[in-house]
């Protein structure tokens, strides 16, 4: 690992030469301003689309952007809660443009990674997915979307179920806000993915460290932000046509939005969005997976109003999924199950189909959500936003029950149905001194589960309040932050034990808080650092799990007297950006008091429905530390070497081991070469790429029924281009091979690494056609 570091570092010395252009000395320079109050605007993004050039404005609503180069430049100012605004400038020397920027709810379009505002700390490290780096991702699963965004993998369970990891953490550690919506589901399953539809974004922002002060208890690993682009208030109908293809597995995804205002009606924005997935069977180099299709229908509806200070909206969305698990997981007998991990090859073997039998998933996930907020004459702001979301979840055994009239049925086995009611209060005070800005908030969540089926988790009621305080304050180049939250949580579950019913409650309180710093050396050098706190109540899966859980091929079991986990993190980073050269290094430190894991029993064991490798959910005191490095070098004009290196390394600091389950170092670098111009297309780009993927060495000896795989390495290509058909409409076109050489691997976070190769090659065509305003 010294060496990547060396090589990185001497990449930043070799290119300093190539940062300074003495004919660069143009600038651009203004101040921003809220149109209703005419007062500035603290912490508002000023980019220049197309670079990586991007400042805040100070306390007086300033800003500046230095050693430009002549030319034409598309300058846009974003901030939550205002409408997004852009102005084409073509520099020739100095340059004053002033905005006034019109007061709106800002809900976002893409999933993109970069420094952002948000409500988040902003001395935290903030990663963007969007624009063309998202239009890549198109047809995948959230989790596989954010797979490129350095200190993020993914835990899988076979090659249609993923969801995120940051910094080690995932499932009830990561939360997802989806919309502005805490999603919740049954995530506390390693194969339950979460229900969202990536389509429905036009920006996905990765937050990483605990940011329990402002998202609330279990943000220990950091929160995702899924956010759609703002309405399209008083504007001309537009949408846009996607259709991807997959060559592996034969998966075909189209997905349509259509949007716009409301004729002679001002001050209305409304979208419709819908998506249809299919695909059959997953190969691997060697074999197909049997029973690995997936069927996916979901559609979502927004509509808002705006006038003058105040603000609603409206939003529905749907996901429906159907997953099948792969067969060969589910093994009858533990001499089958031992030879199968032995062997390193599925007893179950099949050729292609769409056909999706047993075992399987069915998941449904509906949300709804009312948002009103309204923009005080003197700077005040109020935004309340209340939601429901309806999650229900059936999963279906290999073998249909044997009486043959039950079976006819075809019944689940495992049914869960989660319904989950949330309310926030949020008042963004006005600044204080023209240097100080801050928000409160009341945050509260009730839900309830109901279980059917075959024993495996009780029933439950579940409620929790927090409030929240977090402040800001901006002085020259520096800004401070500070928070502080407490939460507190009721749980009551119950299940019937030897035809008893059996109620247990559980009460749970805590506080968190958080302290940060950044610090803008000058325009190309820029530092952060945050230590924050966070907590996580164990959850109803974790203290009474007990039995056959097939989604993941598990059999687990809990234990009621689990603690909750207190988590201490402290991250830091630092940025230098030039014309040429971006790099950012950032390293972490959590510490996890009474750390929660499922841990791999040494035998399997046998049940009446088949052999499982055999888990026990425990508790120890764990720390996870790494450093993230990402760097983009122009090292030629339109030639760049991008590189992403993670490195993470957890430790079980109460028993003096390692921890399992751990993702691997990994080393991530592409080749990129663009064109702006070819004719008729634009924006054109060749890219190919090569991702490195350590073996996990560090893991407690004989802790595992199978020791971690070895490393691999995987290539990929990329092309694509933009042609504009018309004034209003234009045509992009991208396809990419992934895993080019077909080679033979296995990931250490995916569950079915027990049975099965993962993926092979996969070649995709993507279409995009925008029209409209």
């Amino acid at each position: 690992m010294r060496n990547y570091f060396l090589l990185i570092l001497m990449l930043v010395i070799f290119s300093a030469g190539f940062a300074q252009n003495p004919d660069c000395a143009c600038f651009v320079k203004g101040i921003v301003r809220d149109q209703h109050s005419g007062q500035p605007i603290i912490g508002a993004t000023v980019l220049l689309s197309g670079t990586t050039n991007g400042v805040f404005t100070d306390e007086k609503g300033r800003y500046e952007i230095r050693n430009l180069c002549p030319g034409n430049y598309k300058l846009e100012v974003r901030i939550v809660g205002y409408i997004a605004h852009k102005e084409s400038l073509d520099l020739t020397a100095g340059h004053e443009e002033n905005f006034d920027l019109e007061e709106q709810e800002v809900h976002l379009k893409d999933v993109e990674i970069t420094a952002h505002r948000t409500d988040a700390p902003s001395s935290q490290p903030l990663e963007i997915l969007t624009g063309s780096a998202l239009e890549k991702t198109r047809g995948q699963s959230l989790g596989e979307s954010l797979k490129g965004i350095t200190g993020v993998t993914t835990m899988q369970t076979g090659s249609s179920i993923s969801k995120p990891v940051i910094h080690g953490l995932h499932s009830n550690r990561v939360l997802i806000m989806n919309n502005g919506v805490r999603q919740e589901g049954q995530q506390w399953g390693s194969e339950h993915a979460p229900e969202i539809d990536p389509f429905v974004a036009t920006r996905m922002s990765v937050i990483k460290g605990a940011a329990g002060v402002r998202y609330g208890s279990d943000a220990i690993g950091g929160v995702i932000l899924v956010e759609p682009e703002e309405l399209p208030f008083d504007k001309a109908i537009s949408g846009e046509v996607n259709l991807v293809g997959f060559t592996n597995g034969r998966q075909g995804v189209a997905s349509s939005t259509l949007q716009g205002g409301i004729k002679g009606v001002s001050g209305f924005g409304w979208r419709a969005q819908g998506t249809i997935k299919r695909g059959g069977n997953i190969r691997t180099p060697n074999y197909f997976l049997d029973n690995t299709g997936i069927s996916e229908k979901n559609f979502s509806l927004g509509a808002g109003y705006r006038n003058k200070g105040f603000g609603i909206d409206l939003f529905y969305s749907r996901f429906d999924t159907k997953i099948g698990i792969f067969s060969g997981s589910h093994i009858g007998s533990v001499t089958d199950l031992l030879n199968v991990i032995k062997n390193g090859e599925p007893f179950v073997k099949s050729g292609f189909t769409y056909n999706i039998g047993r075992p399987n998933q069915n998941v449904t996930h509906d949300l709804i959500k009312a948002e009103a907020h309204y923009h005080f004459n003197d700077g005040n702001r109020l935004q309340w936003t209340i939601a429901q979301q309806i999650n229900n979840r059936n999963e279906y055994d290999l073998h249909v029950p044997r009486n043959d009239s039950i079976a006819s049925l075809n019944r689940p086995e495992l049914t869960f149905k989660l319904n989950t009611l949330t309310n926030d209060v949020i008042w963004d005070h006005k600044p204080i001194a023209g240097k100080i800005t801050g928000q409160v908030g009341v945050s509260s969540l009730y839900q309830y589960n109901l279980m059917s089926g075959r024993p495996l988790i009780p029933n439950f009621n579940q409620f929790n309040i927090g409030i929240f305080w977090i402040e800001r304050y901006v002085k020259n180049n520096w800004e401070f932050e500070a928070g502080a939250r407490y939460d507190y949580r009721t749980l009551s579950t119950h299940r019937i034990v030897s035809r008893q019913k059996v109620s247990n409650d559980f009460t749970f309180s805590n506080a968190s808080g958080t302290v940060g710093a950044t610090r803008n050396f000058s325009q190309k050098l820029s530092a952060r650092l945050n230590a924050g706190s966070a907590w996580r109540a164990p959850n109803v899966s974790e203290l009474f799990s007990d039995g056959v859980h097939h989604g993941a091929a598990a059999f687990e079991r809990g234990d009621s007297t689990l603690r909750p986990e207190k988590a201490i993190n402290t991250i830091a980073s630092v940025k230098y950006q030039s014309e040429k050269l971006t790099i950012e290094i950032g390293g972490y430190f959590n510490y996890i008091r009474d750390f929660i894991y499922l841990k791999p029993q040494p035998d399997p064991i046998l049940t009446v429905r088949g052999a499982f490798p055999y888990f026990k959910y425990t508790q120890t005191d764990a720390n996870f530390k790494g450093v993230d490095v990402s760097a983009d070098w122009e090292f030629i004009k339109n030639l760049t070497l991008t590189s992403k290196l993670s490195y993470l390394r957890a430790y079980d600091t109460r028993n003096d081991n390692y921890l399992v389950m751990i993702p691997s170092n990994r080393w991530d670098n592409q080749m990129k070469c663009t064109i702006p111009e070819f004719g008729k297309w634009h924006n054109l780009f060749v890219s190919a790429g090569n991702l490195w993927v350590a073996r996990q060495k560090r893991v407690p000896p004989n802790s595992d029924f199978l020791p971690p795989p070895a490393a691999y390495s995987l290539w990929n290509i990329q092309a694509g281009g933009t042609i504009h058909l018309s004034e209003k409409q234009q045509l992009e076109i991208g396809i990419s091979v992934t895993n080019l050489f077909n080679t033979i691997y296995r990931d250490y976070m995916n569950r079915f690494r027990y049975y099965s190769d993962d993926i092979g090659r996969n070649a995709s065509l993507r279409i995009k056609w925008k029209f409209g305003a």
